[in-house]
């Protein structure tokens, strides 16, 4: 990487920004390998998206003002993974994946204390579907319950029933004309108002 970093004229003038679009890209494909993919997918996409690291860490050990590089990372990384897991590191004790997470979200809330709201540090631009299922966990962190009763009938059963049931709503809301993506990202915006009032009631 720092070869190519310092002798490909294309390379050169890429930055942060500009790697973003190849970030989600390289994502998205190594989804792809371990949904539907060989074993060599596999392996291939895994290695692009390091390649990606590693070229935003060579970018990062260029800058003039904080520069860090892979080394750093790694660093940091391994601190965060052995603070993040006492019951492997520190003595604690966790025999089930439940005690795992109280571990784990006991570490995090001590590194990220400066947050006012569980959803602080939570990416808008995560899919829809995916930030939906992470609001909704925050919002059951803090008492805001949304109904999951008013779903078609019948309910579905399993995932293979429920991505027919979500091909439907966009199926309906397509031949209504509608935006199925815009649509959900609204009431994603409305449930966030809902757990922030519920965490900072008025007057209190």
């Amino acid at each position: 990487m720092r070869a190519v970093r310092e002798r490909c004229v294309w390379t050169q003038q890429i930055d942060h920004r500009a790697l973003v679009p190849y970030l989600v890209e390289e994502a998205a494909e190594l989804v792809d390998a371990v949904e539907a993919g060989s074993r060599e997918d596999l392996r291939e996409e895994l290695g692009d998206l390091l390649w990606q690291v590693l070229f935003h860490a060579q970018v990062a050990a260029s800058d003039a003002d904080h520069p860090f590089d892979i080394d750093d990372v790694a660093r940091d990384l391994t601190e965060k993974m052995v603070r993040r897991h006492p019951h492997v590191f520190a003595g604690e004790t966790a025999t089930t994946p439940e005690e795992v997470l109280v571990h784990w979200n006991a570490a995090k809330a001590a590194e990220k204390h400066a947050r006012t709201s569980v959803l602080d540090g939570v990416s808008r631009h995560m899919p829809s579907l995916a930030l939906a299922q992470k609001l909704l966990g925050k919002a059951e962190s803090v008492g805001v319950h949304v109904v999951d009763g008013e779903v078609p009938e019948p309910a579905p059963v399993d995932e293979a029933a429920l991505g027919d049931a979500l091909l439907a709503l966009v199926a309906t809301a397509r031949a209504r004309g509608w935006d199925a993506e815009r649509a959900l990202r609204e009431r994603l915006r409305g449930l966030e108002g809902e757990v922030r009032a519920a965490e900072h009631p008025r007057g209190s």
